[in-house]
This record gives C-alpha cells, sequence and structure tokens, in this order.
C-alpha cells in the first residue's frame, strides 16, 4: 500500500514571518533591537529565503551581557519559589504555542513535522517543567551552592529549540542570567521563543538572544563579563572554545561530536534492530551528535541483519518535512550537504562498498538519500570521522571484547547502543563502553530527568537531571573567596650545601656524622613509578629550602621521560577501578593507619619546611588522617541514582571513575593538599599521577614507605617531584591522561587549561587558595563529583 501526501499547514507560521516583514533583531534587556548587518534564513526544503535575522556585534553583545549582569541582582533576589512560577510560565506557554513551534522548527532546520510535533517540542515543555521543580528545590537540594552569574550559551542547528531548553532552563532554575546565540542556520524557533518570555512578562535581561554566525559566539565566549560558557557542537570549535577560556576562571562545558557505536549480538531481535537502526541513523537525517553510525554486527548474525536493513531502507520515505508521511526531510544547509557526500566519496576511496535505495531524492532543496557502508576497515575515515549525515558505516566482531574493542576505537565517547535479549550480556559491555550513554535495546532516548553528556573528545559536563544542574552553580566559598595561608614563595639563594646542623632526617632529629668527622649518609629521596621507588631520568636533583633559607633536604627534578613512565604505570593499574568500593576503603584506612604511627615523624617534616610550630604541624598531620577516614567512609557510599524516566524501563546514573587523573598539588599543608586531592580520587576507582608541592615536597617523599607498605597496588599512585608548571603542562600534554587538577599559579593554570583542549581532557584548576584544614573547604562532594563521570544506562523492559 503505498502512501499519500499528508501536508502539515505552514500558513500560521509563514504568516508569523511576514508580520515582521520577514526582518528579525536580537533581544536585548526585554527590548528588541535592530542591526545594521543582516544574513539570509533559507529554507532547507526548497532553498527558499525564509527571513533576515541580524548579525550580531561586539557591540550587541557588550549591550546583551550588561542587560544580563544589570538583571542578575533581582534576578536572584525573587527566590526559589518565584524562579520556578517563571519557568513554570514559560513551559506552559511552550505547549500552548507546540504546532507553531514544530511547523516552525521543521521549515527553518528541515527535520519531519513528525519528529518536531512528537518529539522536539514535547522535551522542549518537559525541560522547563522539570527545571521549574528544581528552581523550587535548590536552597534544600543544592544547599552551599551559588549560581555562576552571567551565562554565555552557542548552541547547535541540528535541535535548535531543544538545545535551548537543556541550556537556558537548568541556567534560570539555578539563579543565572543568560545570552544566548543560536545556530545562523536555524535561528527562528529561537527568536519565537524571545517572543513568548516576553510575552508572559520575564523580567528584563533575564534573558537575551543575540543572533549571527562564529564571530558572534567568539564574542560571547571571550567576553569579560560572562562568568560561565554553555556550548554544543563540534569537537573543533570546543578546543578553540577551551583555549580561549584557558586561565578566565569561566565555567565550561562542552557537548561535543560523537561516533556512536549500535553493537548487536547474534541473540539479538533482529528485527528490532532493524527499527533501532532507522531511529539511530536516519532520525534527523543523521544530524545527531550521538547518531548510532557505526554499525557493529555480531559475524553469524552479520549478511542476515543487513539484508533485512536494505529492505527496510529500499522503503523509506525521503521528502518535504511538513509531509507527515516521510521519514526523513532535507539537511539543513548546502555546506553540510556537500560534507556528507565528500566524505561518501572519501569511503568508496578508501575500498568500502556504498548501498543506497534505488529511488531517488528531491531535486529540489538539500536532500541526501539513506546510505549504507559495507566492508568497511576500523580505521578508515568514514569509520572514525563524525559524518553527520544519514550515512550507516557496518562493521563486524566475533567475540564481546572485540565489540568492545571496536566500540572504544575512536576518540569520541558520547552515546552506545547494545542489543542482546542476554540481559547478564547487555550489562557486563555497558560499563566497559567509553561512553557517557548507553541504551540497551533502545536508541535516541532523552529525557530532562537523565543527564546526557559524553567522555574525552565528546566533550565535559552534562546536561539534563541533577547533573546537569551541577553546570550551572558553584560552591558558595569560590563566590565569596577562601582563606589563604601566607606563604613566602620567592625564590632563596641556594646553599653551598647544608649546614653542620641542618635537620634532614626523616624523623626530624639532627645527623651528627659531620661531628664525628664522617660525611653524613645519603637519603635524597627518589621518584614513585608504579610502586617502586625511581631515580629521577635527568640525573638531577633539586634542594628543598625551609623558608629561613636553610636547606633540609633534595629531591629528585623530573621530566617529561618520568611522566611518560608514571602515566604508562597508571594506565597498567585499571584493575583498581574493579576493586569494590569496600575493598578501596580498606586501603584508604590502612593508610590512615599507617600515616598515623607515624605521626610525629611527619608533623617533624612538615615543621621543618614550612617554619611552623610543632602545633601546626601535628595539625596537618591529624587532618591528612582525618580526611583519609572520610573518602574511605565515602568509598562504598558515593553511589549513582535511578532516574524517573517516562518509559517503561530505568535510567541507571552510575558514578564512573576517569580513568588516570593528573594532580599538581598547592605548595601550602604540602601533606594535607596531596592526601585532600589524592584521596577522594581513589576512593572513586582512578589512579594518579602526583607532581607533589614544588617548595615542601619532601611529605610527599616520606609518604612513599606509607604508601608500600599499605597494600596500594603498584601504579595506582605515582608520586614525581620537581617543578609544577613544567611537568603539569607535560601531563595536559599526555593523551592518555583523562583528567587534571591543578592548584598552582594562574599562569600554570592558564597554561594546563590550553594544552588540555589536544583532547578535551577534564581540567580543575584554582590559583586563589583554599583553607584545606577546614572541611568546608578542603573535603566532601565537590571533590567526588569532580572525581567521577556519569554514565546514564537506559534499560527499557517488558514485551
Amino acid at each position: 500500500m503505498s502512501y499519500g501526501p499528508a501536508p502539515e499547514a505552514d500558513a500560521p507560521a509563514r504568516q508569523w514571518i511576514a508580520a515582521r516583514s520577514g526582518v528579525f533583531g536580537h533581544y536585548i534587556g526585554g527590548q528588541w533591537v535592530q542591526a545594521s548587518e543582516t544574513f539570509e534564513v533559507q529554507e532547507p526544503a526548497t532553498g527558499n529565503v525564509l527571513a533576515q535575522v541580524a548579525q550580531g556585534s561586539q557591540a550587541d553583545v557588550d549591550a546583551a551581557v550588561a542587560a544580563a549582569r544589570a538583571a542578575l541582582p533581582a534576578w536572584q533576589a525573587q527566590g526559589d519559589h518565584a524562579r520556578a512560577r517563571w519557568l513554570y510560565a514559560i513551559a506552559r506557554g511552550i505547549q500552548k504555542h507546540a504546532r507553531h513551534f514544530a511547523v516552525l522548527e521543521s521549515l527553518d532546520n528541515g527535520k519531519p513535522i513528525r519528529e518536531t510535533r512528537d518529539i522536539d517540542i514535547p522535551l522542549v515543555a518537559r525541560h522547563f517543567y522539570h527545571h521549574a521543580g528544581w528552581a523550587q528545590l535548590l536552597g534544600s537540594e543544592f544547599p552551599g551552592t551559588h549560581a555562576y552569574g552571567v551565562v554565555g550559551q552557542v548552541i547547535p542547528w541540528n535541535f535548535p529549540l531543544l538545545m535551548l531548553a537543556w541550556k537556558v532552563a537548568p541556567a534560570l532554575a539555578a539563579g543565572n542570567t543568560v545570552v544566548l546565540k543560536p545556530a545562523e542556520y536555524t535561528p527562528l524557533t529561537a527568536l519565537r521563543f524571545a517572543e513568548l518570555v516576553h510575552e508572559i512578562g520575564l523580567p528584563p535581561g533575564v534573558f537575551n538572544l543575540v543572533t549571527g554566525d562564529g564571530r558572534t559566539g567568539a564574542a560571547i565566549v571571550e567576553h569579560p563579563g560572562v562568568d560561565k560558557i554553555a556550548f554544543t557542537g563540534s569537537t573543533d570549535v570546543g578546543r578553540a572554545i577551551r583555549k580561549a577560556t584557558a586561565g578566565s576562571g569561566k565555567g565550561l562545558s562542552l557537548e561535543l561530536g560523537g561516533k556512536s557505536p549500535f553493537i548487536v549480538f547474534e541473540d539479538a531481535d533482529l528485527d528490532s534492530v532493524v527499527e533501532g537502526v532507522v531511529d539511530a541513523i536516519w532520525f534527523n537525517q543523521g544530524q545527531v551528535c550521538c547518531a548510532g553510525s557505526r554499525l557493529l554486527v555480531q559475524e553469524g548474525v552479520a549478511e542476515r541483519l543487513l539484508e533485512k536493513l536494505r529492505d527496510r531502507m529500499e522503503r523509506l520515505r525521503v521528502g518535504s518535512p511538513l509531509d507527515k508521511a516521510v521519514d526523513m526531510g532535507a539537511i539543513v544547509a548546502p555546506v553540510q550537504l556537500d560534507r556528507i557526500r565528500q566524505l561518501c566519496a572519501q569511503g568508496v576511496e578508501e575500498g568500502a562498498t556504498c548501498w543506497q535505495p534505488s529511488w531517488g531524492v528531491p531535486a529540489d532543496g538539500w536532500f541526501h538519500p539513506p546510505t549504507l557502508f559495507t566492508d568497511v576497515a576500523p580505521s578508515s575515515t568514514i569509520a572514525q570521522v563524525e559524518i553527520f549525515g544519514p550515512v550507516l558505516v557496518s562493521m563486524t566482531f566475533r567475540t564481546p571484547e572485540e565489540a568492545v574493542a571496536l566500540a572504544n576505537n575512536t576518540p569520541f565517547g558520547l552515546a552506545a547502543s547494545v542489543w542482546s535479549e542476554n540481559i547478564n550480556l547487555a550489562l557486563d559491555i555497558a560499563p566497559r563502553l567509553k561512553s557517557g550513554v548507553v541504551w540497551i535495546n533502545s536508541t535516541n532516548l532523552f529525557d530532562a530527568a537523565a543527564g546526557f553528556g559524553g567522555y574525552r573528545e565528546s566533550g565535559f559536563g552534562r546536561e539534563g537531571g541533577r547533573e546537569g544542574m551541577w553546570e550551572y552553580l558553584k560552591p558558595e566559598r569560590t563566590h565569596l573567596g577562601a582563606p589563604l595561608p601566607v606563604i613566602e614563595t620567592a625564590a632563596v639563594a641556594v646553599d653551598a650545601g647544608p649546614d653542620d646542623t641542618h635537620d634532614d632526617t626523616a624523623d626530624g632529629t639532627v645527623d651528627d656524622s659531620l661531628s664525628n668527622g664522617l660525611p653524613s649518609i645519603d637519603r635524597t629521596p627518589k621518584l614513585f613509578i608504579g610502586g617502586k621507588q625511581a631515580r629521577p631520568d635527568s640525573g638531577y636533583s633539586r634542594v628543598v629550602h625551609a623558608l629561613d633559607g636553610r636547606a633540609v633536604g633534595e629531591v629528585g627534578d623530573g621530566n617529561r621521560k618520568d611522566i611518560r613512565n608514571a602515566v604508562e604505570a597508571a594506565q597498567a593499574a585499571s584493575g583498581w577501578a574493579r576493586l569494590s568500593g569496600h575493598q578501596r576503603a580498606q586501603i584508604l584506612y590502612y593508610i590512615a593507619e599507617n600515616l598515623s604511627a607515624r605521626a610525629a615523624e611527619f608533623s617533624a617534616r612538615i615543621t621543618s619546611m614550612t617554619g611552623d610550630d610543632r602545633a601546626a604541624g601535628d595539625a596537618e598531620v591529624s587532618a591528612a588522617i582525618s580526611r583519609l577516614f572520610t573518602y574511605a567512609a565515602w568509598a562504598d557510599k558515593h553511589d549513582g541514582a535511578v532516574h524517573d524516566v517516562p518509559l517503561r524501563g530505568v535510567a541507571l546514573a552510575m558514578h564512573e571513575p576517569i580513568g588516570v587523573v593528573g594532580v599538581a598539588c598547592p605548595d601550602p599543608y604540602p601533606l594535607l593538599g596531596l592526601v585532600s586531592l589524592v584521596a577522594p580520587l581513589l576512593a572513586t576507582g582512578n589512579r594518579v599521577v602526583v607532581i607533589p608541592s614544588e617548595r615542601f615536597p619532601l611529605s610527599a617523599t616520606d609518604l612513599y614507605s606509607v604508601l608500600e607498605t599499605s597494600d596500594v597496588p603498584a601504579g595506582v599512585v605515582n608520586l614525581v617531584t620537581g617543578g609544577r608548571d613544567g611537568l603539569a603542562r607535560t601531563l595536559a600534554d599526555h593523551d592518555d591522561v583523562d583528567a587534571l587538577w591543578y592548584f598552582g599559579s594562574h599562569a600554570g593554570a592558564t597554561a594546563v587549561e590550553k594544552a588540555s583542549a589536544a583532547n578535551l581532557k577534564r581540567t580543575w584548576t584554582e590559583w586563589t587558595g583554599r583553607e584545606w584544614l577546614d572541611p568546608r573547604a578542603g573535603e566532601g562532594r565537590e571533590f567526588l563529583r569532580r572525581a567521577v563521570q556519569v554514565k546514564n544506562i537506559w534499560i527499557p523492559y517488558g514485551e
């Protein structure tokens, strides 16, 4: 039975554009502002011009940021319930005008009306409803936090209004004000949204909209009056934003590209798999960051599945996005269509086999047929590069281990889909996939209650749920400022050698060898790599001076090769993550026990370096022991969550270790600072490469023997002494380091954040100091949140 056309009426949407003469300005401070320069917005299905939209200038961005800043105090003063009421009003407004938004989105973006009507717009309303609830509960559920302030948001063209909702709803719920730039190809629903918030009376300046191309987005990112940047888009632009914000102190969340695996085991229901593939790669014409673009099929069913898939592709319908009977609409712009065609041609050149249905696509507008590639090598361009179009590449595997290896053979890590009737197998595979979202026997499921975001070069941060709210809040301590112990770190003159009474023994006593006419026994500490003490590759040592200039010891001067060796050792210690929380807790308790037995020795060492009195040294050691107990306690209690999502099933939010984390420690509190940073990472299953306090490293080198006698597996903790900023930069450059915590200078933090853009590793940098003795600043959930990444596993159930 053939399908006839089922056109959606588009007259109301076109009349809305015509009523404004097809020309749109910015929405700044509650007013519409015209611009001297405009650009055309075209309809993908026809190529016709839809509207003229303002090109945002630096002056426009300045005005929008100023309006957001001016509105901030009153917006925050309204209180949680008032902000909840505003978000509720927005949600109601979206629902009342749902069809208008849906038609406008299809006109502007080219996606089928069925998708905008049944998926996008209902989800937009859902996000505002959900975050109205978070606004109401903000004070009780996020105590001790504060909004960032003015948030700059840059969103893509594939889900124009939905991406707006993902970002604006949590930002407003947290008490921020917003400056948003929609994609240049698809700004119309954002403009209609600005009209909506104006109609309901949202206070001027709380939401500001500046349209434009990449120049406008760059002006928002680089603006000194913006406190946080939230970006969704390409990985290359994400890298540029990471570099542009380095050292600025701005919050940053990035949701970037993907090359998601769609894994099919031989016991899967193949008919369901076929429909899942349709949703995974041909939904929104494949213009989805988490599209299941890599089909990985177990060999035994590969040919049978591909035969079914080709038959289903032959029956897909491509045409006008306003036709309710079509499956695929138009590609958003000619430049994107050209990129898709170019990558398909490259796939053929590299030896893959291309298959497309026998029918053609409309000649008018920008359309591309559903495309399947077989005989694809895992290293080929089309298997590695995000095509962002309706193109599926297929590969085969034999064993579950090979499936995991193929799935993780990509720099991205946004989403994955696992298909098997064996739930034990599916739930064994899901945690082993390096992706932020895993769908079991399903794909492309989204909800406001479940966080969405990626690992590795797919960015960092989450959108949706409690995880997404944290992206728009920061601890009140950083907002108010924290005490900074005053330690003079100016360089001191290097002595020709230690004097005959200096304190260089582990227990703080004076070595009397020289008074007996004998040389002292050298005990210069080495590095600690892979569970063993190792001499520095450089062959150099550095003298450690007390504040008064006395030489109190020497440590090895680590270099790039030492960092390389430490990272390799940490990578080899991956079994630490597979231990239970209880097992990790026992080892942390054991470290604390052994440190307690040598408390007097460590206290003396601290005071010999810092010049503090013995009471201060005792207090620091006591706090370090307590901190180890804190994270031993948390090791089996930092649980995930089960999200309430609107389907027959559950979404499990699992806390996973990040992997190998570099840690550059502060100079104040040389022992406590190190323990405060390393312990939460160990409790949550990470392995660490630590750069101890550059100025006072002897507490860390004394800690080697504690670790060696506390059952810490080799490679879990590695310590490399030396120049903090140089070694931290090496860690930031290293592609096998998954995250970096840096507590040092502003210049060092800036360099680390810039270098981290290479593989988009997560960074946590601070240069203003903390009062590490205060548990409110030195321990707790803030550290635990930063020590994990959240994986949401969707598990539908039932027949």
